[in-house]
């Protein structure tokens, strides 16, 4: 079983899809502590209904600038004893203290097939350049935004008309499935990070 410490801004949908799938049977791991960067995320309320372990930093920390407010992160984490932060619709950029606290083991999810789309608005990119195959990418975070080693991707034929909520909604669902298997992976340590930067899955 591996531990996690959860790191989340706004209704935390993936977070309740992996702690759902850990309820199910499906994730051999645990959520140790859930960290959210603004007080008011909806996503905070669900963990407590789930009834987990929350943290919530402020504006005014984080206006002291990202390191600060990656030293609590990566101290109360470390405290929590977890084993892999996974990013969980984290809207900020993390930087050396939780990068360097836990090496190779910061986990993020991106709503595109990246490279394509980085940042903060991928969907509506995507949308508006009027993609036909659309997708989701589970990678390591490194200093690089969105360029970490990457674990896994999944794409999907994008439907003829689609609007931009509905294509927020079919990535949603797709997250939600493939970051609960990914996890699981990493619970079953088969994830390694080749010397070429690239990931390998064992069988």
């Amino acid at each position: 079983m591996i531990k996690l410490g959860v790191l989340i801004s706004g209704t935390g949908s993936n977070l309740i899809a992996i702690q759902e799938a850990i309820e199910r049977g499906e994730l051999d791991a645990s959520i140790e502590l859930v960290i959210s960067s603004r007080p008011n995320a909806k996503g905070l309320t669900r963990a407590h209904e789930h009834g987990l372990k929350t943290m919530a930093l402020s504006k005014e920390l984080y206006d002291l600038g990202a390191q600060a407010a990656d030293e609590i992160i990566a101290s109360q984490m470390m405290e929590a004893g977890v084993d892999f932060i996974v990013m969980a619709g984290y809207m900020r950029k993390v930087t050396q203290p939780i990068l360097q606290g836990f090496p190779n083991r910061v986990i993020n999810i991106h709503p595109a097939l990246l490279p394509s789309f980085q940042g903060a608005h991928a969907i509506e990119e995507a949308w508006l350049k009027g993609v036909k195959v659309a997708g989701v990418s589970i990678h390591f975070a490194n200093e690089v935004y969105d360029q970490g080693p990457i674990i896994a991707q999944r794409a999907f034929d994008v439907p003829e008309g689609v609007t931009l909520e509905e294509l927020e909604s079919l990535i949603h669902e797709v997250e939600h499935k493939l970051y609960p298997e990914v996890l699981q992976k990493l619970a079953e340590d088969r994830v390694r990070i080749m010397p070429d930067n690239t990931v390998r899955i064992l069988d």
